[in-house]
């Protein structure tokens, strides 16, 4: 089958962006909210703290029977009970009283000052002052922290163990998040078999289910591997249409380039459409983007660096938006280590390694398993660039 017509790489992006699939919310208890993206903005439901708490252990008090306290004339205050964090103090102060208070613990109605017990003295059941208490002294008021209604997380924040402590601490059980899209995981070809299965003459095993199945997961989605199907259309149709079933993608590898054996294009054909067949890279030609039944599928080339590499360009993006992790993908510059010639003419995506502040081509060709491995990531060489030079400052997009 002939490539219906090779796009640049931006057109089959503008296909995936205008995909009918759009970002869904679910409610999630707050146990497995880590990692996940908030859907909307979060409001404090409660004041933090709800109550008058002490900060201190010592003495609650009201301030004005102290303003008189010195070194020469100290004030006593009779010492009526006894508050604990975790206590309800039923009962209010009145002039010339106090209590013994933990730190945590409410104030009692009328005091408005704690006194830490090592600014003063104890007899029997009075306290001893030699210097004043102000209001508010060794006190958090209600809503000091966090007041009722204050904006806590915006939407779009991505939930961590600060984030969810935080949710935590104002009462939260539940959050709305993004919900997860399930992505189906088809590897092709009648060569491959899962690891652990006999290594037959002529097979190998396969390492793009693997892959892919992990990267959906690495990035936050939830991914299901249907298995291998064979090169044969019902087996592959039937895989197909299970995925689109049960799933919101569809992620195949191999049987998408021209040979006789390859029906992932007439397949998706059939029950849908195809949108793109070839994407003027290299490598990742061949690449398919479909639709079956208002749900993206795609084809990945075959070869591990060239599946990977075309499913972090194509791929990815649209997981993370749907995740509402678009800002995420990781970037930086580095210089490569030696020259690197490219075809002219031709979009390029070349794996390299990185060591330090250099980007390590890797040269091996994106058939060999070994190529992916010891990539950290690739760099992008122009259709109109030839060379570029030991030294020359590259960007690298990560894998994953």
């Amino acid at each position: 089958m002939a490539f219906l017509k090779v796009v640049a790489l931006e057109k089959a992006l503008e296909v995936i962006d205008s995909f009918p699939l759009k970002p869904a919310v679910e409610d999630v208890p707050l146990e497995e909210s880590l990692g996940r993206v908030l859907a909307g903005n979060v409001l404090s439901p409660v004041d933090v703290p709800p109550f008058d708490r002490a900060t201190v252990d010592g003495y609650a008090l009201r301030a004005e029977d102290t303003f008189m306290a010195s070194e020469s004339e100290p004030v006593k205050l009779k010492v009526i009970d006894e508050v604990n964090a975790g206590d309800t103090p039923d009962f209010e102060l009145n002039p010339g009283e106090s209590v013994y208070i933990s730190t945590g613990a409410p104030l009692p109605k009328g005091a408005d000052a704690v006194i830490q017990f090592e600014d003063v003295e104890r007899e029997g059941n009075e306290v001893i002052l030699s210097k004043p208490a102000y209001p508010g002294l060794g006190v958090m008021k209600a809503g000091t922290d966090i007041p009722k209604g204050e904006l806590l997380l915006r939407g779009g924040t991505r939930l961590g163990f600060k984030e969810t402590a935080l949710l935590s601490a104002v009462g939260f059980s539940e959050v709305p998040v993004f919900r997860k899209p399930r992505v189906a995981v088809i590897s092709t070809g009648s060569e491959l078999v899962l690891p652990g299965e006999e290594l037959k003459p002529g097979r190998i095993y396969d390492i793009n289910g693997r892959a892919i199945t992990d990267a959906i997961r690495e990035i936050g989605g939830e991914a299901l591997f249907l298995g291998i199907a064979r090169d044969d259309r019902e087996s592959l149709k039937a895989l197909i249409e299970r995925g689109v079933e049960c799933c919101d993608i569809v992620v195949l590898s191999g049987g998408a380039s021209g040979g006789i054996r390859d029906l992932t294009s007439s397949i998706i054909k059939e029950l849908g459409e195809v949108k793109v067949h070839g994407i003027a890279i290299q490598p990742g030609k061949p690449t398919i983007i479909g639709l079956i039944n208002g749900k993206p599928v795609f084809g990945l080339p075959g070869y591990p660096t060239s599946c990977l590499t075309n499913f972090t360009l194509l791929v990815a993006p649209l997981l993370r938006r749907l995740l509402g992790r678009e800002s995420e993908t990781r970037n930086v510059r580095k210089k490569l280590t030696h020259k690197v010639f490219s075809v002219k003419g031709r979009r390029q995506f070349l794996p390299v390694r990185i060591e330090g502040a250099k980007a390590v081509p890797i040269l091996k060709g994106s058939g060999a398993v070994t190529s992916f491995i010891d990539a950290d990531g690739f760099i992008e060489i122009p259709e109109n660039v030839e060379i570029l030079e030991a030294g020359e400052e590259v960007e690298v997009t990560f894998f994953g």
